[in-house]
């Protein structure tokens, strides 16, 4: 019989990890029971975090529930100058201007999945920005050039012959420098965040500090299978009304439930199996799959009363497939493009997914099927209902 505070290590250092980096070190530790000072950077590159975020903010709440000292570590000096792991190409500069813009509700947005009256938040560029060259240079020393050069996306941009800029050989040791600066003992992140992780433990033993634990966490996909990205329209943002975020649950592919369920909330893995091998073998309808998991994060980033309403409204319309007394007001322009307006309204991803969705039959205005990529929007069509799919539904205000 294992006790809770054991359950409780197994899930921290099991549920959405790819790899921890010393693992044994990290389980003696926890099981000794020190107290660490666990780090987790975000940079704000954009004004809302995903749930994408989510994966490594629960196992910081995993962490925060045994007792340990969490570290919400806001990069307004490495969100400017550019993190480079995930990109095939430079990542251009942001002014500050933009970074304190995007950044300015994302302790808020921490707190959906955080006690934040035990998380000590941190702005990097408050030691970052005092650095000089010889400080840099100093830094700059433990590691070689081709050590970065190595890594998969930069070697692929080198081999295709892209530009590869020396201040992207930077953002590591800024980040590495985090980890000194705040005498880290474990850093959270995802996968693509390897180098940049192990910079820290690579920094730390210079400074007389014993070198950081790496808990590396799970990357997840978006809603339409691609990768995550708000450049793309397929995020489930932590800052999305119930409805929207109930919704865009109910419109992911049936692939993605399970690792949703896994790496996005805590529901218990024995149910997550169960429900697994009932898709598996028919007797859970996928729908039902995804209204259970909608449930789960609106609980979770709002609260169970909209969880329980949204579920209600999505049963007694979208299922029905009528449009709700409610519909949401969507307001456009005498002689709009009906594709710029589904854009623009988050109803497609992009033009052409419009225009795929209306050669596909799937937009209607009163019931009627629109099939002209190049229909617009006209004062005659003030108060129609819209319809994209099944479930989407604007009361046109023209």
């Amino acid at each position: 019989m294992t006790t809770p505070t054991e359950d409780k290590i197994v899930t921290l250092l099991t549920r959405s990890i790819t790899e921890i980096i010393d693992g044994a070190h990290l389980r003696e530790r926890l099981e000794r029971g020190d107290v660490l000072t666990v780090k987790f950077g975000v940079d704000p590159t954009s004004p809302h975090l995903h749930i994408g975020r989510m994966v490594p903010l629960l196992k910081l709440r995993d962490f925060q529930e045994l007792g340990h000292k969490i570290v919400l570590l806001v990069g307004n000096a490495t969100g400017v100058i550019g993190d480079t792991s995930d990109k095939d190409a430079e990542r251009p500069m942001l002014t500050e201007d933009a970074v304190a813009a995007n950044m300015k509700s994302y302790v808020a947005q921490a707190g959906k999945v955080l006690d934040m009256d035990r998380v000590e938040v941190v702005y990097n560029a408050d030691w970052l920005n005092a650095l000089g060259f010889k400080e840099i240079g100093e830094l700059a020393g433990a590691f070689s050039v081709h050590e970065f050069i190595q890594r998969d996306n930069i070697k692929r941009r080198l081999d295709a012959g892209k530009r590869v800029s020396l201040r992207e050989v930077l953002y590591p040791l800024m980040q590495g420098y985090d980890s000194v600066h705040l005498h880290a003992d474990v850093e959270v992140g995802g996968t693509d965040q390897r180098f940049n992780m192990l910079a820290g433990r690579t920094l730390q033993p210079l400074f007389d500090q014993q070198p950081q634990d790496v808990v590396m966490t799970e990357l997840i996909l978006g809603t339409d299978g691609r990768k995550m990205s708000s450049s793309w329209g397929n995020t489930i943002n932590l800052t999305d009304e119930p409805r929207t975020m109930f919704g865009k649950v109910m419109s992911i592919p049936d692939e993605l439930i399970v690792p949703y369920f896994t790496h996005c909330t805590r529901v218990p893995m024995a149910d997550v199996a169960a429900m697994e091998a009932g898709m598996a073998d028919d007797s859970v309808h996928p729908r039902d799959a995804k209204i259970r998991l909608a449930k789960e994060l609106v609980t979770l980033l709002h609260d169970a009363d909209a969880a329980d309403a949204e579920e209600r409204y999505f049963v007694e319309t979208f299922s029905k497939g009528v449009a709700p007394t409610d519909a949401e007001v969507l307001a456009v322009a005498d002689g709009e493009p009906l594709v710029d307006v589904l854009v623009r309204a988050g109803l497609a991803n992009s033009k052409s997914d419009a225009r795929r969705k209306i050669q596909q039959g799937g937009v209607k205005i009163n019931d009627q099927k629109i099939t002209d990529v190049a229909q617009t929007l006209t004062k005659e069509q003030n108060n129609s209902i819209l319809k994209v799919g099944k479930k989407a539904f604007r009361k046109l205000s023209v």
